[in-house]
């Protein structure tokens, strides 16, 4: 399969003989030009507008998009979506995190999508995610995880292939986020491969977690 990161929370995955899925398509108001892509399903993990721009992607092939919110079991053309539901521990005046994780199975390969989390699960949220493959995590802060709660979900969940977002980049101009060292810092690393896309397979996962920077599209 192959996976683009556009930006923010926002990935395409593809995988042939399957649908296209989008992640978390974000709003104009959020400073970035939204891209526009296609796509058969669009998942959000929180309802504000760098998560739920659903007008910045028009159908694919197989017609209208369909559009995932919140928990629950959803087979879609070969790919299996299950929507789990994160909460924090409430804060003594204050009402608890919540947020919705996405684990897509295509063919057997994993990929998680974090989205717009912002606090460490627990260990029996992580272990409802099951093995993982991929995992696409916010590292930057603002309003999801920074470098170090970032580091800590991976030390819990032990992915091979680890792809961070919401950082910021070359192009970010109005959000305040950390850049990708702080977290490859987190992480023991230097440096990491950066590339345009990630294409994986099932068979060619590596022993030990990988981290790989995207190329926003």
């Amino acid at each position: 399969m192959e996976i683009t990161w556009h930006g923010q929370y926002c990935f395409r995955m593809t995988e042939r003989a399957t649908l296209t899925v989008v992640t978390d398509p974000f709003d104009a108001s959020t400073g970035e030009e939204p891209p526009k892509l296609r796509a058969d399903v669009v998942t959000i993990t929180r309802d504000d507008p760098a998560h739920n721009n659903i007008s910045a992607v028009v159908g694919a092939q197989r017609g209208d998009v369909r559009i995932v919110r919140g928990p629950g079991e959803y087979e879609m053309g070969g790919v299996f979506i299950t929507g789990v539901a994160m909460k924090a521990e409430a804060k003594k005046g204050a009402a608890a995190e919540r947020g919705t994780v996405y684990t897509f199975n295509f063919d057997g390969l994993t990929v998680v999508h974090l989205g717009g989390l912002s606090f460490v699960p627990s260990q029996a949220q992580v272990e409802a995610l099951e093995t993982v493959d991929v995992l696409l995590v916010p590292v930057g802060g603002g309003d999801g995880l920074n470098a170090a709660q970032a580091s800590e979900i991976i030390s819990l969940i032990e992915p091979s292939i680890v792809v961070p977002m919401n950082y910021r980049t070359a192009g970010e101009s109005s959000r305040k986020l950390d850049g990708v060292t702080k977290f490859l810092k987190e992480m023991g690393l230097s440096e990491a491969r950066t590339q345009e896309s990630l294409k994986v397979t099932k068979s060619a996962l590596p022993e030990d977690t990988q981290v790989i920077l995207l190329e926003v599209k």
